[in-house]
């Protein structure tokens, strides 16, 4: 153990906690994880088939320019754990013909590998009338419990990690850090990081907007198999262009959503079966698949995410001398798990302020 290792409390045990634990103990920092239920914890946002790793926002290029690096941090994870759950199909988004020239233009600024898709090569999904693919190279689908589940067994395999499920943390105090749990138990760190996805308003007081989601899982007919192998997730799809879809592969199923089904919402709650059933309708109706009466639904399920009140976006914040709260993490919260845990071990050590992951 390096003379200088310090102590790390993450709170949560969602993608963010869990990469975060894993950089500061490759740093050779002494880590220690709480979950209010297992690790992985299956309730989790993070706990789901697959999640989305894409780059280019033309409203940010700096953004597009940051959260391509999480492709190559996801990579630099498959080989340190010797797992494989990175499928790198690409990322494609539906553009109209007029827009392509400036969307192709802002990749190139962001420096991002990029090339057209004709429409007519994906014909098991309906593009919008009059759009063009672009393809992400860099872009692909993350198999996200089976990522979780690949980074605890490394956790557990660290002498310097210590893994505390089934923990429900009373209180943090922003001020010192110092982490609260029942019995009159408390844990002190040098760093404290919170990171309880949808909960976090239960520990950290920021103005933030929850907004609940409605996922739909599909099976593909079985003649059509080896082409949606084969498919990158596609996004801007669908009748008002607001649906998307990841690929089934490696076990998973066909997930797709819309935006048109995001709301905001009081509570993190189950919802009946009955209402799920409606939101799903709405999603299936958006017609983004050819023949959609070939697909068999297999599955629907709500989730739910933070998001900052004033700029809608995600963020990782310092709320006191050493204590830091990824409480707002958007939908997009996994694939910038990477850049997030950087953040951290650079905070162990240097002084930075708020930034937009």
């Amino acid at each position: 153990m390096p003379t200088d290792a310090r102590r790390v409390l993450v709170v949560g045990a969602g993608v963010t906690g869990l990469l975060s634990a894993v950089r500061c103990a490759l740093a050779g920092h002494r880590v220690t994880v709480l979950d209010r239920d297992a690790i992985p914890n299956p309730g989790s946002t993070s706990f789901d088939q697959h999640r989305a790793v894409r780059a280019l926002d033309l409203a940010d290029l700096a953004a597009s320019r940051r959260v391509a690096v999480a492709h190559r941090r996801w990579m630099a994870l498959e080989a340190l754990t010797g797992s494989k759950f990175y499928r790198r199909v690409g990322m494609i988004t539906a553009w109209s013909a007029g827009e392509v020239d400036a969307v192709m233009d802002a990749a190139a600024a962001a420096d991002l590998p990029v090339g057209l898709v004709d429409p007519a090569t994906v014909p098991h999904v309906r593009f919008p009338e009059g759009t063009v693919g672009v393809l992400e190279r860099h872009g692909g689908v993350l198999l996200a419990d089976h990522a979780l589940q690949v980074l605890v067994r490394w956790l557990n395999e660290q002498p310097n990690v210590t893994l505390r499920p089934w923990q429900q943390v009373k209180a943090v105090d922003p001020e010192t850090g110092r982490v609260y749990l029942p019995d009159a138990e408390f844990l002190d760190a040098d760093l404290t990081l919170i990171a309880t996805g949808p909960w976090s308003k239960d520990l950290v007081d920021l103005p933030m907007v929850l907004h609940r989601q409605t996922l739909v899982y599909l099976k593909p007919p079985e003649q059509l198999a080896s082409a949606w192998e084969n498919t990158p997730g596609i996004g801007r799809i669908g009748t008002s262009g607001l649906a998307w879809l990841l690929p089934p592969g490696d076990g998973t199923l066909l997930k797709v959503s819309s935006a048109s089904v995001c709301r905001e919402a009081d509570a993190v709650t189950t919802g009946s079966a009955v209402e799920e059933r409606r939101w799903a309708e709405q999603v299936l109706a958006e017609r983004f698949l050819t023949d959609p009466d070939r697909y068999s639904v297999i599955a629907v399920k709500r989730c739910h995410y933070l998001v900052d009140a004033e700029t809608g976006a995600a963020h990782l914040v310092r709320i006191g001398p050493s204590t830091w709260a990824r409480t707002a993490s958007g939908g997009d919260g996994f694939r910038t798990a990477p850049l997030v845990a950087e953040r951290i071990l650079e905070a162990l050590t240097t002084d930075f302020r708020e930034e937009t992951i």
